[in-house]
C-alpha cells in the first residue's frame, strides 16, 4: 500500500468573516476512495484548497504523520499530494507521452523530456497502463475526448508518486461509458494511493464510493458508507428539502443527481 492516511481536526477557513469551513473533522484512510458530496456552498472545494495550501485556514492537517497547514503549495505536493481541477489542465499542444514525460521530469532539462526515447521511464508506462492511454500515447492532448483529458491529467499525477489524490468534480461533462471508465481507474488507483473526490453525480457516487462524508454549511454532516449517508435524515432534508420525519429513515437520496453547483 502505497497511500497515507489524512487527518484533519478543527479545520476553519474565513474569508472577510464568512467562514466557509466550520470546525471540520475528518479522518481519511490509507487505501480509501472518499466521495465529498454536498449541496452549494458546502465548503468542499474551500476544503480541499485549504488541505493542498491554496487558501489558509486553522487547526489541523496531517498526512503521513506530517502536520501541513502553513507550508507553502510546493511542500506540500513533495509530500505526495496532488490535486486535480474542475477544468483539465493540460498541455494541450504536447503529445500524451510529454505530458507524462514533463509530469515526471522534475529537474530534468525541456530537451531531455520532449525528445523522442527508445526506453521510456517506468513511472510514465505505468501511467499509461493504468489510465488507457497507451494507444493515445502520440497523440496531442488538445485533440483527446473530454474524459481522455481528465485521465492524463491523473495520470500526471500518477507518474509524480502521489499517494494522495484530491480529484475536483472528475466525471463533470462526460458521457455514460465515459463516468465507467473513471469510476473503473479510480478504483484501480486507490488499489495502493488514497483518492479524495469532490462529487455531485450521485448515480457515480452510489457506484464507486468506498465512504462518503456529506458538508453543509462549512460542517460535515454526515459520514460512513454510501447505504449509512443515504439512510441518514439529515441528508435527506438537505438534498430534499424536506423535514426529517416526513419520511423513513431508509429512504435513499435521490437517484437522479441534485441540482445544485459547487462553491467556487
Amino acid at each position: 500500500m502505497n497511500g497515507a492516511g489524512l487527518t484533519v481536526r478543527d479545520l476553519r477557513v474565513t474569508f472577510d468573516g464568512f467562514t466557509a469551513v466550520d470546525g471540520v473533522d475528518l479522518d481519511i484512510h490509507p487505501g480509501d476512495l472518499r466521495f465529498l458530496i454536498g449541496p452549494n456552498g458546502a465548503g468542499k472545494t474551500t476544503l480541499v484548497d485549504a488541505v493542498t495550501g491554496l487558501v489558509r485556514a486553522t487547526g489541523s492537517v496531517r498526512f503521513d504523520g506530517q502536520d501541513l497547514l502553513g507550508r507553502p503549495v510546493q511542500k506540500i505536493a513533495r509530500a505526495g499530494i496532488g490535486r486535480t481541477f474542475q477544468t483539465a489542465t493540460v498541455f494541450e499542444e504536447l503529445t500524451v507521452l510529454q505530458n507524462l514525460d514533463i509530469a515526471a521530469g522534475a529537474g530534468r532539462n525541456v530537451w531531455t523530456m520532449l525528445r523522442r526515447r527508445k526506453d521510456l521511464p517506468e513511472p510514465v508506462v505505468r501511467a499509461l497502463e493504468t489510465t488507457g492511454l497507451t494507444d493515445l500515447r502520440e497523440r496531442p492532448a488538445g485533440v483527446l475526448a473530454h474524459g481522455q483529458k481528465q485521465w492524463l491529467e491523473i495520470g500526471m499525477l500518477l507518474v509524480q508518486d502521489v499517494r494522495l489524490l484530491l480529484l475536483d468534480e472528475p466525471v463533470a461533462g462526460m458521457s455514460h461509458d465515459e463516468r465507467e471508465a473513471t469510476g473503473a481507474l479510480l478504483q484501480r488507483i486507490s488499489a495502493d494511493r488514497t483518492v479524495v473526490v469532490i462529487e455531485h453525480d450521485m448515480d457515480f457516487m452510489r457506484s464507486f464510493a468506498r465512504s462518503v462524508s456529506v458538508l453543509h454549511a462549512g460542517k460535515v454532516l454526515s459520514e460512513g458508507t454510501v447505504a449509512e449517508v443515504q439512510a441518514d435524515t439529515k441528508v435527506q432534508e438537505v438534498y430534499l428539502g424536506r423535514a426529517a420525519e416526513q419520511g423513513p429513515a431508509t429512504d435513499p437520496v435521490p437517484a437522479t443527481p441534485v441540482a445544485v453547483a459547487e462553491e467556487a
